[in-house]
């Protein structure tokens, strides 16, 4: 079956997904794997509901075991969450995402109240980016410990600066044609060519 290629992704999957997602891959037995996860994690319908730092790192260790273990030879590289703050710092000023956050409830954790200048909503959209960074720092402690079948994007990806241009105007929240063009360019680039 060489030469294939499937995705495992599922719409709004989280880390806790990875371990039954990490199976399924085994059992394509697949020689290269790409994971990136967390973006829903930390974008949840309240700040409360953000997985936590160490429920995060038990899912990707839980997963990246079982992909160890069952595809000793594959490689994993494992990308970094995009900075889902820089969202609403370029999408604050426009009507149309405010909109599109409201009324489909997008990552509330973070963009509620998006005009706001309140301390507390500014306190808040700061800890859900800290979130944020503590997942990437989990991946790429996680993919350390893997070993050297596993390459970390070196927060190639959150380090990118997104404009809205490259943002779905449906919900702007997802990556449209432009931004998953960028994402795949960055990830390759920051990444080993095995």
């Amino acid at each position: 079956m060489s030469g294939r290629n499937y995705n495992q992704a599922k719409s709004g999957a989280k880390a806790a997904d990875m371990p039954g997602q990490a199976t399924a891959v085994v059992g394509r037995n697949a020689d290269y794997v790409t994971i990136l996860i967390g973006a829903n994690d930390a974008c949840t319908s309240s700040e409360a509901g953000m997985t936590s730092v160490a429920g995060f790192r038990a899912s990707i260790d839980t997963a990246l075991a079982t992909l160890k273990s069952g595809l000793p030879n594959a490689r994993v590289a494992l990308i970094s969450i995009p900075d889902v703050k820089r969202l609403w710092e370029v999408g604050k000023g426009s009507s149309s995402a405010r909109s599109a956050w409201s009324l489909f409830g997008i990552c509330q954790s973070l963009l509620a109240n998006p005009t706001s200048t309140a301390a507390a909503d500014v306190a808040r959209r700061d800890r859900v980016r800290q979130r944020v960074v503590d997942f990437n720092a989990q991946l790429a402690q996680a993919c350390a410990a893997y070993g050297s079948n596993c390459d970390f994007d070196d927060n190639a990806v959150f380090g990118y600066p997104f404009a809205l241009s490259q943002v779905s105007t449906w919900d702007y929240f997802h990556p449209n044609t432009a931004g998953q063009a960028v994402l795949a360019q960055i990830s390759y680039a920051a990444g080993h060519n095995w």
